[in-house]
Parts: structure tokens; sequence; C-alpha cells
């Protein structure tokens, strides 16, 4: 069977070519097939050894470490040799637990809490543990049609890589023939995007605590060389304590911007285009695309309200948060990433994005043009510093602060009060009302 699908790809090739008077050899067709195969298969088994490698060397050093703690303590000699028994015992169980082909069946699926372009984040307990997790399943033939395949490899070892208290833990990863599935860690307090339409702003206070504490995840990521590319306050979520974490790397829905493209900086605006825009200095017409008028930032901030949740769970996303280089396709790095915490810090002290228009394709096109919608509404009470911060992050990639490095903004006079060493030890400074391990009231309600 893969044999005759190999020859079908190869005759439709062969075809196209020769309408192009161009003439292909099968064979050669057949050896490009075998050689990405021998590459995939290489990867495979690169990764396989790389792991067990690691897991090897974490099994030594957690050995290493209890030795040295018991040699320094007053536990008697028995104890001790009980105590490295045991870990051994918790070593072996953990191997055979690894051994074990997890399944969906391993889990009781609850409540929804989550859905995408892509499929849906549930509630669910492991059958034998009794843990509570968060499941998110991904349809197979949805990523691949969407080419998002790579995305969803590179989120999958992201979070098998990375030990950070900043970022969500994966416990387990599985496949079968139609969805692959990511067991992680089920963080109760809900997402960023729920508390600003619940607190509608932030005090500098409360918002200097979350964008430090996102500060430390994006370095996290980046000192493993992976950008996230879609830093929103949907992906910023809140454990049981208030502190946040870092999720969805690459697989949020994706923007189609094909309607928008080619754009660039130096094109011309076209004012009917751009109608509906901010409008919060009384520079710009006040009226949306439909007509509406917003009379005050506080009409604005209701307007942006009633729309977002809409906007995050459509197939299209919002790209409120992306970078002007990444919408331009003009090639970036790491950079975009300090760009979108921009747009999440204005929003958390204005109470809405700093680019917000009615249509995803008109918020485009002022990011791109940046330099004439970047605008602070005069009831605003930011600090001078605070103002500072949003425009250093706010701008051209080669003046953005981030640029060369997490510690640019660390060093920011906003942060002076921070203690970066404790931030994740002290009280947060939002603290989520939770009832139980399986209360979801901190998220959105969605039909079974």
């Amino acid at each position: 069977m893969e044999n005759m699908k190999d020859n079908d790809e190869g005759v439709r090739r062969s075809t196209a070519l020769d309408e192009d008077q161009e003439m292909v050899d099968p064979e050669d067709l057949g050896s490009t097939i075998t050689k990405e195969k021998v590459a995939a298969a290489k990867k495979y088994i690169e990764n396989h050894y790389k792991f067990q490698r690691r897991h090897v060397e974490e099994r030594k050093k957690r050995r290493d470490q209890l030795e040295k703690k018991l040699a320094t303590s007053d536990v008697p000699e028995e104890e001790q040799l009980n105590q490295l028994k045991e870990l051994e015992r918790n070593e072996t169980k953990y191997i055979r637990l690894k051994r074990h082909r997890m399944n969906v069946d391993d889990f009781e699926l609850l409540t929804v809490i989550g859905r995408g372009a892509f499929g849906e984040v549930r509630l669910c307990r492991g059958k034998v543990s009794g843990t509570i997790y968060a499941m998110k399943k991904l349809k197979k033939s949805e990523m691949l049609s969407r080419g998002q395949v790579e995305h969803v490899r590179a989120e999958r070892n992201l979070l098998a890589e990375v030990a950070s208290p900043c970022v969500v833990k994966l416990y387990y990863s599985f496949q079968d023939d139609d969805y692959l599935y990511l067991v992680m860690e089920y963080l109760p307090g809900g997402d960023l995007m729920t508390l600003l339409i619940r607190e509608e702003t932030l005090t500098e206070t409360v918002a200097r605590f979350y964008i430090a504490q996102s500060i430390l995840a994006i370095e996290s990521i980046h000192a493993l060389n992976y950008i996230h590319r879609d830093i929103k306050p949907d992906n910023l979520l809140l454990d049981v304590n208030g502190h946040m974490k870092l999720s969805d790397f690459g697989l949020c829905k994706p923007l189609d911007c094909s309607n928008l493209l080619p754009i660039n900086e130096n094109d011309p605006i076209n004012d009917e285009d751009l109608k509906e825009s901010m409008n919060i200095d009384g520079c710009f017409p006040n009226s949306t695309a439909n007509g509406s008028v917003w009379k005050s930032p506080q009409e604005q901030l209701q307007h942006w309200q009633m729309n977002r949740r809409t906007l995050a769970y459509s197939t299209v996303g919002t790209p409120d948060y992306i970078a002007p280089e990444v919408l331009m396709k003009k090639g970036y790095g790491k950079e975009c990433d300090w760009w979108s915490l921009g747009a999440i810090m204005y929003e958390m002290l204005v109470g809405y994005p700093p680019f917000y228009a009615d249509d995803p394709i008109t918020t485009c096109r002022k990011i791109v043009h940046w330099r004439n919608y970047l605008k602070f509404p005069e009831d605003a009470r930011l600090s001078p510093e605070a103002r500072d911060l949003i425009c250093r992050l706010l701008c051209d990639v080669k003046h953005r602060f981030g640029a060369r490095g997490g510690h640019q903004l660390k060093a920011h006079p906003w942060f002076k009060d921070i203690v970066w060493e404790k931030l994740y030890e002290m009280d947060a400074a939002f603290k989520p009302k939770i009832n139980g391990e399986l209360d979801t009231q901190n998220f959105m309600r969605f039909d079974e």
C-alpha cells in the first residue's frame, strides 16, 4: 500500500512536469521520499537516545543529592539505607510507568475548559493516581491541513525539555489514529484574559508582578532557543496561588493574514479603511467600521470586552499582540515575544490593546503602522516609568528592549522594587478564588 501511494505521487509529479516540458526520473522521486523517511527515522532515534541519556543523568543526580543530604544530617545509618532503597524503588516504579503505553482510557474525562481550532482542553483525572490534569486533545487531520505539524512537535519538545516554575509542566504525550494528546498540569486560577475581563484594568503594582513573571517565563524558553510567537493573555495561566505560567507553544489558533499581505511600513494608509481607529487622544475620527461611535475610552473598553471572548475562541484568533515584523513576514527572532509583552502591559493598565479595531485586518494594519497609532488615553493614569517601558517594547526591532536579553527589561526603573530571585516564592499579587481541585469557575463554560 505504501509503495502504491509513493508510485501515485511519482506519477502526479511527473505529469505536472511533463506539461512544462521537463522530465524527471521516477527513481529520483523515489529516492527523495526515501531520504525524507531516513531523515525522520534518524531524528526519532537521536531524540530517543537523547532523552535516555538525560534520564540516566537525572537519576544519578537525584541519588547524589539524597546522599549529600543524608551525609550532613543526623539520620541513623539504617534509616539512610532505607531512604536510598526507597529512592531506588521509586525510580524503578517510574521506569515501569514510562514503559506503559499511555492512552486516553487511562484517564477519566471531566469538564471542557477550552476550545480552539485544533481541538479542546479538558479537565481529567488519572484512573490509577487520582491526579487532576488538563488534557489537550488535538485533531491530527486539522493540524496537517493547516500545516501546523512542526509547531506541534516544537511545543511537545519544549514542554519535555524545559524545567521551569514559569512554564506549564507536561506529564504525558500520546496519540491514537485521530488525535494527539498532551497531558499537562492543571492551573485552576484561569488565564490572564479572564482576570482582565473581570477587573477591566490592573493597578501598576499588580501589573508589575505579572509582567515580571512573564519576563522570567519568556527568558526560560528563549534560553532553549525557542520563540513563542503567540504571547497573549489567553496563554498566561494562574496556578492555585495566583502565580503565572506560560502555556500554548505554537498550538494556538493560527491567524489568517492572507488578505493582509503584501503590507509594509511604507504603504500609504487608507483613512477610509482605518476610520475605526483607536481615537484615544482625539487625533483620529471616532467611528467604527460599522458606523458605531466610541464616545470615550470607557465605551471603547466596553466594546473590546464585549468582543474579547468571541475573538479568543474564534478559528481566526486575535492579532492584537503580534509583532509587526511577524505580520510583514520580514523574518523575525526572539524580539517578537517582547513586543507581545508590551501590548499585554498596555492592556493591563489601559483596559484594551493598543491597536484594537473592529476587524483583525485593520488591527494588523495599525500594528504595521504603529508609529501613527501608538497613543495613550488622557485619562490613563500611567506613571512615566510605565509609559517609557511600553514605548521601549512597542517599537522597531533594533531599539526594542529584550533584543539583547531579558536583563534589559529587568534593569528598567519600573521594576526597581522587584526581587527577581524570590518572585515565585512570595505571595502573588492576585489570589484566585478556588473551591476544590475540580473547580473550573475561573474558566469559560463550554457545552459538551
